[in-house]
């Protein structure tokens, strides 16, 4: 099975990062083949359908590539403004967005549809930035993605980690565990 796990966040101590650290490095200790997405290693401009118009940038096209090969996605949402940040938004639409000129990504969707995706957040407030998960999960349907039931706001994530980024409360460890767990028996179905 190949996992995707990405943050919404590029910011250094972000801790939606380091859950998505968390997450790629339990799958691993799993078996599973993870890539584990840095969306600052990406040069994606803001959507312009001017600008794409002009031709799509090359790592948009990458993004799309890496997209499509992973049936099993993780996405730790930061919260802003009780929704979901722009930087997660504008990556799905690039992802999302045909490419006229391609045979192969004149379909909007290919990158997309069919992904089993499981919701993580993370946040210093109470919440653990649950309001931004309810926001993302009617995009993500938009897109064709099947949602796992399971996920897990980690509220408090400011004493959450350790020293060496992983998450110091065994309940927390088990929440997170449950998502990968229904994401990957999911997309191993669906796959199938």
């Amino acid at each position: 099975m190949k996992l995707l796990v990405f943050a919404g966040s590029t910011r250094q101590q972000s801790h939606n990062r380091r859950l998505a650290g968390v997450v790629a490095r339990m799958a691993r200790q799993q078996g599973v083949e993870v890539t584990h997405l840095e969306l600052a290693d990406f040069d994606v401009p803001m959507y312009n359908a001017d600008l794409e118009a002009r031709g799509t940038p090359a790592d948009v096209l990458r993004l799309k590539q890496i997209a499509f090969e992973h049936p099993a996605w993780i996405i730790c949402a930061p919260e802003y403004n009780a929704s979901y940040p722009a930087l997660l938004k504008n990556t799905l639409d690039w992802i999302s967005s045909p490419v006229k000129a391609d045979p192969v990504w004149r379909d909007d969707l290919r990158a997309t549809r069919g992904k089993v995706v499981g919701m993580l957040s993370a946040s210093p407030g109470a919440l653990g930035g649950l309001r931004s998960q309810s926001h993302l999960a009617p995009l993500l349907l938009t897109l064709r993605c099947w949602l796992a039931p399971e996920h897990f706001a980690l509220g408090h994530a400011a004493s959450a980690f350790d020293a060496a980024g992983e998450l110091v409360d065994e309940a927390a460890r088990r929440r997170v565990q449950a998502v990968l767990d229904q994401v990957l028996w999911a997309a191993s179905r669906l796959q199938a």
